[in-house]
């Protein structure tokens, strides 16, 4: 095993006209490292610029499909992320979004960013051991990948605030009854039945399927542009605070966080 396999690593594979992405970071249930958000970001970007390649599949290794980012390495003093490259396709769909279909294949373990990253795509299957949180008000934080307007799009208000406010943890059925996925299979068959809905829409005209998606992302755009544009005062309201600092804290020590509103 590779020094890069032992700390994460996107890994691609075309397949025909489908291109499959794989999150592998098992012993830390596929969380994200900075170098495997980048990876993430050049695989998308790769997709996105080849016409050869007619539909994505994004999956994860293992039992889960991400507990979400080693926050030290993304928050706080010891942070050595970046950003998505300029020019890149972001995996959360903020700045540049990918303009071809993204299926996304879920299972266990799916949080914060997990959603988000599923959100930024167009079509989820979820494994019935599925875990759904976002919890990154429990951290002293919040959503900073597009959750605080996509869950909303995606769920309805009541739904979205009822998640997004209580940082609960919930499964796959119901994430399907508030059409957070749109199929929910048993454990094992995930990865095949989001190939299977690929191969359905790699059998149709891309040009097509392409605008269609286009004329939908022109529907929702322009709030979807408004809710973005808020991000960085968000940023700016939460991560210097002292609750932030303690979510961080509590996360490292593996505790509950004890906040105080400051």
């Amino acid at each position: 095993m590779t020094e890069q396999a032992r700390a994460g690593e996107i890994r691609t594979q075309t397949d025909g006209r489908i291109f499959r992405i794989t999150i592998d970071n098992v012993a830390k249930r596929n969380a994200f490292s900075p170098e495997m958000m980048n990876q993430l970001s050049e695989a998308l970007t790769r997709y996105d610029a080849d016409d050869q390649l007619w539909v994505a599949v994004v999956s994860a290794e293992g039992e889960h499909f991400t507990a979400g980012l080693d926050m030290p390495k993304f928050f706080g003093p010891t942070a050595t992320w970046k950003g998505v490259p300029e020019g890149n396709v972001d995996p959360f769909g903020l700045r540049r979004r990918c303009r071809k279909p993204v299926v996304t294949v879920v299972q266990g373990i799916t949080y914060t960013i997990g959603i988000e990253m599923m959100l930024a795509g167009d079509i989820v299957v979820a494994a019935d051991n599925a875990r759904f949180c976002q919890m990154e008000s429990k951290r002293g934080i919040a959503p900073l990948g597009g959750a605080h307007f996509r869950f909303l799009s995606r769920t309805g208000w009541g739904n979205a605030m009822y998640h997004l406010m209580l940082c609960d943890e919930f499964n796959a059925q119901r994430a399907l009854q508030i059409g957070l996925v749109q199929e929910v299979v048993p454990f094992g068959q995930q990865v095949e039945r989001g190939l299977e809905i690929a191969r359905l829409i790699a059998a149709n005209a891309p040009p097509g399927i392409q605008v269609t998606k286009e004329a939908a992302l022109k529907y929702v755009e322009a709030g979807e542009a408004a809710s973005i544009a808020m991000l960085p005062a968000i940023r700016e309201r939460v991560m210097g605070t002292e609750d932030a600092k303690e979510g961080i804290r509590s996360f490292i020590e593996r505790r509950a966080a004890v906040f105080q509103g400051r």
